[in-house]
């Protein structure tokens, strides 16, 4: 999902080639391989010798990454680590996108100098991915987000916002956590901070999200807002009531003012965002 949002953002202007898997990009020069395959990672890099590589790639269901940890460790961070050692090989500078989940969940609002304290294994790979890129790259810049929503559904995946919609629009009653606070991120708005941090070579550690602070029933009440749809469908559920095998952050909410006074692309607030995903649904983007 962010993969895609980037590269049609950055083709406009640059040379991109899009690495992936299973499923091919719409946008840039396509090129299949698999990640843990690290000879043949490195042989596609030195053959494209790439002045930045923005790692978007991951491991990211959350109980999938508890249930297959050396997986998860191999995709989030071996992968990372081996990515690392041929960009400072070729002096590329390189991005890599974490996430929220680095944090607890104990406070919220977390800035870039707080401690992360993973309370899930994904949190631990993600983090352990941070640390591969600072340790061997001065030049980089690890973007860390969250809850990522876009107009098109990831690898065929719903995300939040279209799995809302879809559910609001057939008329059914749809449980939302009332007491989980994020930071929503609109994927075209994270992948324009990406290519202006990147094009800019802002390098450090920044939090690349969503303006605001909310919980997923409050950005709930705000998609009915914006599409009219019937916000008595929307059900409070709580955090204890939740089966999941893995651990999560109750409040991963992150502080963007860094970017906010570094970018001209800044973090949207939840109703910016939500206008611009129902304009870019409507025109098919």
């Amino acid at each position: 999902m962010l993969g895609s949002a980037f590269t049609k953002a950055a083709t406009k202007e640059h040379d991109v080639y899009s690495l992936y898997n299973q499923h091919v990009p719409l946008h840039g020069v396509p090129i299949q391989l698999n990640m843990l395959q690290h000879g043949q990672l490195a042989k596609v890099l030195r053959e494209i010798r790439p002045e930045a590589i923005i790692h978007c790639a991951a491991l990211t269901d959350v109980d999938q990454c508890e249930r297959q940890r050396e997986l998860a460790m191999a995709v989030n961070c071996s992968a990372t680590s081996a990515i690392a050692r041929v960009a400072r090989e070729l002096g590329a500078f390189v991005v890599y996108l974490s996430t929220d989940y680095v944090f607890d969940g104990e406070k919220g609002m977390y800035n870039e100098a707080d401690r992360p304290n993973p309370v899930n294994y994904y949190g631990l790979t993600k983090l352990r991915g941070e640390e591969a890129i600072r340790e061997q790259l001065a030049d980089h810049l690890i973007a860390r987000t969250s809850v990522i929503y876009g107009s098109t559904p990831a690898s065929g995946k719903a995300n939040f916002a279209l799995w809302l919609l879809d559910k609001l629009r057939s008329g059914q009653p749809v449980p939302i956590l009332a007491d989980q606070y994020v930071s929503p991120t609109l994927n075209s708005n994270l992948a324009e901070m990406i290519l202006e941090g990147t094009e800019r070579r802002k390098a450090g550690t920044f939090h690349f999200a969503g303006a605001d602070r909310v919980s997923r029933y409050e950005f709930a009440q705000s998609v009915c807002r914006e599409w009219r749809l019937d916000s008595s469908l929307l059900v409070r559920a709580s955090f204890r009531e939740m089966k999941w095998l893995a651990a999560r952050p109750k409040d991963s909410s992150l502080d963007v003012s860094k970017a906010r006074a570094s970018l001209a692309k800044r973090p949207m607030t939840v109703p910016e965002s939500l206008k611009a995903l129902r304009h870019e649904m409507e025109k098919g983007a």
